[in-house]
């Protein structure tokens, strides 16, 4: 028997290890490792355009860096806030999102580009509100997930309500990008806390008719669907930046042209420093450095999972799963969007792509995981979590040995 382990109802589990005493060390060194891959490429894409438009080649570098600073002290704090801690703070946490994306429409404090009303003017600086909401959202699901027996639909139909009241919101700005991502967490969520397959596959029929819906309500977005299933029918309109995105990754070729040497960043490609940076890097270190960056991803997603089935209690397991969720589905939203397999939306790279709020959002999401990492269990029962109800519904994630 393991140290530290005891029994109860003849089957093992274990006791959470002293707060306080370690992290999840990989976690943290993959995050800090994109942040500092993310200023290294955001200033090979964005330094002409920024010396062009800006007169500062190291606009973007200087708005990030400071970002990563405060990111990393974010995370630093968060990982030794107790869990119990943001557990009382959750429902107000969620009703500031709300509060927060509703600020969008204020005309004095919103902030409107490229038709969208996305940002928070607050003086000296501008945020971007969706990249907090989400992680307050998942917040709330873990709640009251960990406090209900979501095998009943009526709990179903209330996270839903949850989820539904941030997406109405986000799909007003309009950002179709960041709700179709929050309805994956969301499902994805319910599934991790025991709701039925049934249920939800009698909830995926309406989410797919309401997502053609909206792309048939908006010209643009039907217009985008067209130019990714022929991009080349309109080269110079729709369809010029997923075609800039494949002249990128083929010239990278295996192993790239070589660091800065970047030529569609000569404003050749759109949003090359953002949305298209995966594009940077595949151009420059070719498949070498995007399959880099896709295994930092790949165990971020193992680490955070591994927490989560760790966790000593439902609410910590619950909010490891949302905040790894959230993280990985827009990984490889981005990813899918860059080469093409899905069509162009507007959607940030987790820690690498330019955005202040973006890049101190993950940064505070990943201190959560690593307080989470804290004390967690070396064996475990899915239905002896701490939290009620604890028996009648064991969890679907089971332990990593």
């Amino acid at each position: 028997m393991a140290d530290g382990a005891t029994l109860a109802g003849g089957k093992l589990i274990g006791e959470p290890t002293q707060y306080g005493r370690s992290v999840d060390k990989p976690l943290a060194l993959v995050a800090v490792a994109l942040g500092v891959l993310g200023l290294i490429f955001i200033y090979s894409a964005s330094s002409y355009g920024a010396q062009a438009q800006l007169g500062d080649a190291f606009h973007y570098v200087k708005t990030q860096g400071i970002a990563l600073a405060l990111g990393l002290f974010g995370m630093l704090g968060l990982s030794f806030v107790r869990p119990e801690t943001l557990k009382r703070l959750s429902p107000i946490l969620y009703l500031v999102g709300l509060a927060l994306l509703g600020l969008v429409f204020v005309p004095v404090l919103g902030v409107e580009s490229y038709g969208a009303k996305r940002w928070l003017n607050l003086g000296f600086f501008t945020i971007q509100p969706s990249e907090y909401a989400k992680f307050f959202l998942v917040m709330a699901l873990a709640l009251y997930a960990s406090k209900s027996d979501m095998s009943k639909l009526r709990n179903v139909f209330f996270m839903l309500m949850l989820g539904g009241a941030v997406c109405v919101l986000l799909i007003l700005e309009p950002n179709m990008s960041i709700t179709v991502c929050t309805v994956a967490v969301l499902f994805i969520m319910l599934f991790a806390s025991g709701a039925r397959v049934k249920h939800l596959l009698l909830l995926l029929i309406p989410a797919v008719l309401a997502a053609v819906l909206l792309i048939l309500l908006e010209p643009y977005r039907l217009q985008r669907l067209l130019a990714f299933l022929d991009p080349w029918e309109s080269p110079l309109e729709e369809g010029y930046q997923l075609i800039q995105s494949y002249y990128a990754l083929g010239s990278g070729g295996l192993f790239g042209v070589g660091l800065f040497a970047s030529r569609q960043k000569y404003l050749f490609l759109p949003f090359a420093e953002s949305d298209f940076i995966l594009s940077v890097i595949g151009e420059e270190t070719g498949l070498v450095g995007v399959g880099i960056v896709m295994f930092l991803f790949a165990v971020y997603a193992i680490r955070g999972i591994k927490i989560a089935r760790e966790a000593s209690s439902r609410y910590e397991c619950y909010l490891a799963v949302g905040i790894t969720a959230v993280t990985s589905v827009q990984a490889i939203v981005n990813m899918a969007v860059v080469c093409g397999a899905i069509p162009p939306t507007g959607l940030p790279l987790p820690f690498v792509s330019a955005g202040g709020s973006s890049l101190v959002a993950y940064m505070c999401a990943t201190g959560v995981l690593l307080s989470i990492s804290r004390r967690r269990m070396a064996y475990v029962r899915t239905d002896s979590f701490l939290d009620p109800p604890a028996q009648k519904h064991p969890l679907r994630l089971r332990r990593i040995r």
